[in-house]
């Protein structure tokens, strides 16, 4: 039968992949390719920008730093565990991965809210976390640590445990065995899962929406000036979704290529 043969076989398969990609690419390129670079310029002067853009930059660089801060012990000392309670702790963490946005948004505000559980030692007073730039880096890092903890945790696994045993046995302590041997050798898997954090904390919506408000200057990351402008100009929306997509496109690329160099072993 002709369906029997392979060259068949494979065109069926590469149609059904075909449609998949057009789904996912069609998309892309009416955004990209329906607006004129007079139109790009005009929309990013528009005054929406300016301040959604500053914020998005400060509070996903300051949420990146923490993240990569608290997250590469945690990843080292994961990625060295093999116990139960480490690997349901290690699925614990990638929960924000796959919750609605919307849930990570109410339980942040469970939390740090007025009312929250740690309300009352973080702030004394009766104030609240939410809705404040506060709030919208706690919800960018929520949601965002996973990407970096999960790459981190796989970097540090790579490492060659025969190296840091060698380490230990001349005496190095764990400290320095971590910060002057796996940190230097995981660092490009460190690198890729920063750019894939800071590029999902850039692109945080939902959380921020509900847990830090819409407030222009204040709240409104770049995700969220699309959402105002889409009420009014759609080419304001347009032209900041493009510059979004470019720089989710760029981080995407570096990590891609991060990871490549650290599955070739190159330091």
């Amino acid at each position: 039968m002709r369906w029997a043969e392979p060259r068949v076989q494979r065109a069926a398969l590469g149609v059904l992949g075909a449609l998949l990609v057009a789904l996912l690419v069609l998309p892309l390129m009416a955004l990209l390719g329906s607006i004129t670079p007079a139109e790009l310029s005009s929309g990013l002067a528009h005054p929406l920008v300016g301040p959604a853009l500053r914020l998005s930059l400060i509070t996903s660089g300051l949420s990146l730093a923490a993240i990569v801060v608290l997250g590469t012990p945690l990843a080292w000392l994961l990625a060295n565990s093999t116990g139960r309670p480490a690997r349901w702790l290690e699925s614990v963490l990638q929960l924000p991965i796959v919750i609605p946005p919307a849930v990570a948004g109410v339980a942040l505000l469970l939390t740090f809210g007025r009312r929250g559980v740690l309300a009352g030692w973080l702030l004394p007073a009766g104030g609240s976390v939410a809705f404040t730039s506060l709030a919208v880096i706690l919800a960018q890092s929520f949601v965002s640590a996973p990407f970096f903890v999960q790459a981190a945790i796989s970097a540090f696994r790579r490492v060659d445990p025969k190296l840091l045993l060698v380490a230990r046995s001349l005496g190095a302590p764990p400290l320095s065995v971590f910060w002057r041997l796996a940190l230097p050798l995981a660092r490009p898997g460190l690198l890729a899962g920063a750019a894939m954090a800071w590029a999902r904390a850039l692109g945080e919506f939902g959380a921020t929406l509900m847990f830090a408000g819409n407030l222009e200057g204040r709240t409104q990351t770049l995700p969220l000036a699309i959402y105002t402008a889409l009420e009014a100009d759609l080419r304001v929306a347009q032209a900041l979704s493009v510059v979004l997509v470019v720089v989710a496109f760029a981080l995407l690329w570096l990590a891609r290529a991060l990871h490549r160099r650290a599955l070739a072993g190159d330091p």
